[in-house]
């Protein structure tokens, strides 16, 4: 039988009530990941912030990297804290594109063999890195949790490892990072505005920045068209949908993993919706005001600020979580 892996790790005891992402391995994680993934740029983009009204708009970029998104940090993370425990067995994880290249980078660094499972339709730039790292590419379905229910169904057979975004909390954790960098780095904000696919990067800052400034309204982003994570928060439980219908693949969850919903209390004030047309404004915007190229999901947060006026006049960040595209995508949303 295969093996989702999740945290055993015990941590440092933390303040009632528990939860299942450790203050203290985050903490451990910003000194134990690859420097290339940490520290990533964050400042007030004042034009941006004059174009969507707000007092002000920080962007925590975590496109400058080798991977081009945030989740080489809890790729790493994870892979480093169980790296013995997982001896040399398979590992295997699903992913829209960012997740397998983060993944892969990591097994690529510590000699590990990975298959990466992706739907069959998924973004080939993503999965072009991902081949080029090393990693085993297999296509499977028409959208994310299929491949992902393929990759669990194929581990069970094979007796391999499957590495779940979401469900381990080291990967959550690692994500974490983001919020002790914002806080630590002196940006002041009243909002923030996080992108919501999988989970691990909202709970995982939502995690440190409720612990370290509990007045911040953390705010996770889901996509309208994909709205499984927003309508799991609401009920406080998973919920699933049939299918889903967006240009954001770095968010499109149509089956939300359980643990996630369970970390998104505690960690998150509201889960917001914004539908393509707000996220394609978004994209446009974060390249016209602020010189970034961002993917659909990476633009979330700014895409919020444009559909929920009610921030206008803030201080609130946000951060800018990917920025693989294909020129296809880029001449399409962009132009």
């Amino acid at each position: 039988m295969h093996s989702t892996f999740e945290s055993t790790h015990p941590g440092a005891p933390e303040p009632s009530p528990a939860h299942r992402l450790s203050l203290a391995r985050i903490e451990r994680a910003y000194g134990r990941i690859d420097p290339v993934f940490r520290d990533s740029p964050q400042f007030d983009c004042e034009p941006l912030s004059r174009a969507l009204g707000v007092h002000s708009a920080v962007l925590k970029v975590e496109t400058a990297n080798p991977l081009r998104s945030f989740k080489g940090r809890g790729a790493d993370f994870f892979m480093q804290e169980n790296l013995e425990r997982l001896a040399k067995r398979p590992l295997v994880c699903a992913s829209a594109g960012n997740w397998g290249q983060a993944m892969a980078w990591s097994c690529r660094a510590l000699q590990r063999k990975l298959t990466v499972y992706a739907a069959r339709n998924a973004n080939e730039f993503k999965l072009a890195r991902i081949r080029e790292m090393g990693a085993e590419v297999r296509l499977f379905g028409e959208d994310f949790d299929s491949a992902k229910a393929e990759a669990k169904r194929w581990c069970d057979e094979a007796g391999a490892v499957f590495v779940e975004d979401g469900a381990a909390a080291e990967v959550s954790e690692g994500a974490g990072t983001i919020g002790l960098e914002l806080l630590r780095g002196g940006a002041s904000f009243e909002v923030l505005l996080i992108p919501l696919g999988n989970g691990a990067l909202a709970t995982g800052i939502g995690r440190w920045v409720k612990a370290h400034a509990p007045n911040v309204q953390v705010i996770a982003v889901a996509a309208s068209g994909a709205d499984a994570m927003a309508a799991s928060w609401r009920a406080g439980k998973v919920v699933e949908r049939a299918s889903v219908q967006t240009i954001a693949d770095g968010i499109a969850v149509r089956v939300p993993v359980s643990e996630a919903v369970d970390d998104m209390r505690g960690t998150l004030d509201d889960v917001v919706l914004v539908d393509d047309d707000a996220i394609q404004r978004a994209m446009r915007l974060v390249w016209r005001h602020a010189g970034q190229l961002v993917e659909p999901a990476g633009a979330a947060g700014v895409a919020a600020m444009l559909a929920h006026p009610h921030w206008r006049g803030l201080r609130v960040a946000t951060v800018l979580c990917g920025s693989n595209l294909t020129g296809d995508q880029i001449a399409r949303w962009l132009a």
